[in-house]
């Protein structure tokens, strides 16, 4: 294990090195030039023609027969977010402050905004190369455009088997992980249990399919986000007199962490830098190019109108869940002992920080229901790598294998399970973005197809209803 962890560590140094961040900024800002700042302007439309539009249309969508998908476009977004909104927003933004400060906080965020237009990229490449299986499964991913899109099958398989390794990794170890951990700290439940139980119950939803896949994100999602945000905003409310001073070590932590923190631990810039967007790509997955295996079973007419879900999901769980978690672990003060990391660092600052002693328990629940939603969303990522390579023969043996890791993951340690993730999400992200990059003229064109299309209705929409105030 020892030589393992060595060898983990020489590649994660390596994948999140400076050209990694270079990486990730230089093709998040092409993307966004590109993209003219489609996650700067027009916000109403974006809002608009996503939530506001799923609420009100989900039975037509449900019976559309022009469209083709699997689930309601709201129901794949619901389950992307279920993706992103995970262990990342409570003890992986925790574990970015204790390793690299709270500069990596402003890091994180920095990484978001530019992650925005690379969400979006992925989002419609996903639509516009999916397939559709035999069986009517949709098929989509970043294998998929970059087989197709980049006309290189090769390198389609390459991503698959690095689709497989991320999937394991990043929820079946490290979500079951963090749920374990945070079980055990609270009520010295054994992890093992904690592992058998997360299993047998996430067994019974992914036997379902995709579709009930979606319909149990679209009921978790919006309560578990909603929930954790009240009791957040409501520790920024009681110490607000505080908030200033927690977002000025974070700022100059960023920028000169030896100075703002007296050379803890030799954190330096470069460490704020690779930390924060690690840990920042972990949560919301940006980059990744995960989202589009979930947003490609939407049932859509176009790329365009599901791409745009992209910017309002890393907004949700970057900037705003993943600072609030942030924001708390400052305000508390616990991340500069070092006898705390991850959830059970999270759950002292809430308890810490709000009134009586209960607050841990928002975390634990936040974590449950974050961690368990990613179990069940992320097994959708191994089955369509899993099909990518070897076809519709032996789901159900990848179903078996999922469980099994879900339960390997509840007893592994928490530096290693994250530095594993680390280097899964370096890894995976390579190929995506040089993909992006290069296919940033068809991203263009999905943009402004969906614009030509619907903005002017918006439009029109917005001056009859000035007109009849």
């Amino acid at each position: 294990m020892e030589l393992f962890n060595t060898i983990n560590g020489a590649v994660n140094d390596f994948v999140w090195g400076v050209p990694a961040i270079i990486l990730i900024m230089g093709v998040g800002l092409y993307l966004t030039i590109r993209l003219k700042g489609v996650q700067f302007r027009q916000w109403g439309f974006l809002i608009k023609n996503t939530y506001v539009k799923a609420f009100k249309q989900a039975k037509q969508d449900d019976a559309s027969t022009e469209k083709e998908g699997e689930i309601t476009s709201f129901q794949a977004a619901m389950a992307s977010v279920s993706a992103v909104v995970g262990s990342g927003n409570v003890a992986g933004v925790a574990t970015a402050i204790v390793a690299g400060g709270p500069g990596a906080l402003f890091w994180m965020i920095v990484a978001a905004i530019v992650g925005m237009a690379t969400k979006f990229a992925e989002i419609g490449l996903g639509i516009k190369y999916r397939e559709k299986a035999a069986d009517g499964t949709m098929l989509s991913g970043p294998m998929y455009y970059v087989s197709k899109g980049l006309h290189a099958p090769w390198l389609g398989k390459i991503v698959s088997v690095l689709f497989l390794f991320f999937s394991i990794v990043i929820s079946a170890v490290v979500d079951t992980n963090s749920i374990a951990l945070a079980f055990n700290e609270e009520f010295g439940i054994p992890p093992i249990a904690v592992g058998i139980v997360l299993a047998a119950v996430t067994g019974v939803i992914i036997f379902g399919g995709i579709k009930r896949i979606g319909e149990v994100c679209g009921i978790l999602s919006p309560f578990m986000a909603g929930a954790y945000l009240f009791f957040g905003l409501l520790i920024i409310v009681l110490h607000i007199a505080e908030l200033p001073a927690a977002i000025g070590i974070i700022v100059k932590s960023a920028f000169n962490p030896q100075a703002a923190l007296g050379g803890a631990a030799g954190i330096t810039i470069t460490t704020a830098m690779s930390k924060g967007m690690a840990r920042g790509i972990f949560s919301n997955e940006a980059g990744v190019g995960s989202a589009a295996v979930t947003h490609g079973a939407a049932t859509v007419a176009s790329p365009g109108e599901q791409a745009i879900w992209g910017p309002l999901e890393v907004f949700v769980d970057t900037i705003v869940v993943c600072t609030i978690s942030g924001l708390a672990v400052v305000l508390s003060g616990l991340w500069s002992t070092g006898d705390l990391d991850g959830s059970a660092l999270t759950m002292a600052a809430f308890r810490t920080l709000l009134p009586g002693n209960w607050g841990q328990y928002i975390v634990l629940g936040a974590l449950l229901l974050f961690g368990f939603s990613c179990l069940i969303t992320y097994y959708n990522y191994m089955e369509k790598g899993w099909i990518s390579l070897f076809g519709l023969k032996g789901k159900g043996i990848v179903k078996v294998l999922w469980l099994v890791f879900i339960i390997i993951g509840s007893y592994s340690t928490l530096g290693f399970v994250w530095d594993l993730a680390d280097t899964c999400n370096g890894l995976i992200i390579i190929p995506n973005l040089i993909a992006l990059a290069i296919l940033a003229k068809e991203v263009v064109a999905i943009k402004d197809d969906y614009w030509k299309a619907e903005f002017p209705k918006y439009m029109e929409e917005r001056a009859k209803k000035k007109a009849s105030k």
